[in-house]
């Protein structure tokens, strides 16, 4: 408990920290490139629920353009991924920028993914424990499949980290998440450029 309330918090912000300190290079480079490629801005904003489904903003690197069809729709994920994103997206570079969510306070290096604030009536009693913690940048989930399974089980992933939160998990979890990003595995779903939406069954 004395973990998860007090050295977690600040283990959090030092890591992140030190992190964009380190990556700050990188991260400049990649304001460049994907404010060209896109054509506008390099970063994605979106509201997610994060700690008892309080909303926030989340920063990620943007991979996809704003393109649409000849109505102003706006074409498929598929389509509207571009290939600089691709890369960014299977070495995970784009959750860079959410290191400044973390440092102000909003999310965790580990926790569960901060997902659409529309799913948040969906969830079961079960489910809904996910957001007792702060949500992270990498969780159980995450390195037990990723994108690669349903959300069923991910939510069961989630809630089994929230009852075993422990330095020894998260550690194990921050290795395991650099191993899949070397190996560039479960980033997407089958044949889906992103993941299919919840909708309280799957």
């Amino acid at each position: 408990m004395m973990y998860q309330k007090l050295i977690k918090p600040s283990l959090d912000v030092f890591t992140a920290s030190l992190a964009f300190v380190l990556a700050f290079p990188i991260f400049l480079i990649l304001v460049l490139v994907l404010a060209i490629v896109n054509q506008g801005s390099p970063f994605f904003y979106q509201l997610r629920p994060g700690k008892h489904g309080q909303i926030f903003k989340i920063i990620k690197f943007k991979t996809m353009r704003d393109d649409t069809d000849s109505k102003g729709r706006l074409l498929s994920d598929a389509e509207r991924l571009t290939s600089f994103g691709k890369i960014v997206r299977k070495t995970s570079l784009d959750e860079i920028p959410q290191l400044l969510n973390v440092i102000k306070g909003d999310m965790s290096i580990v926790g569960p993914r901060p997902l659409l604030p529309a799913y948040l009536k969906l969830y079961s009693e079960e489910q809904h424990k996910r957001h007792i913690v702060k949500p992270g940048i990498t969780g159980w989930a995450q390195v037990n499949g990723r994108n690669a399974i349903s959300y069923t089980e991910k939510f069961k992933f989630d809630v089994w980290y929230v009852n075993n939160i422990s330095f020894s998990l998260d550690i194990k979890i921050i290795l395991k998440t650099v191993e899949k990003v070397f190996k560039g595995s479960d980033i997407n779903a089958a044949n889906q450029a992103t993941t299919a939406p919840f909708d309280g069954t799957n």
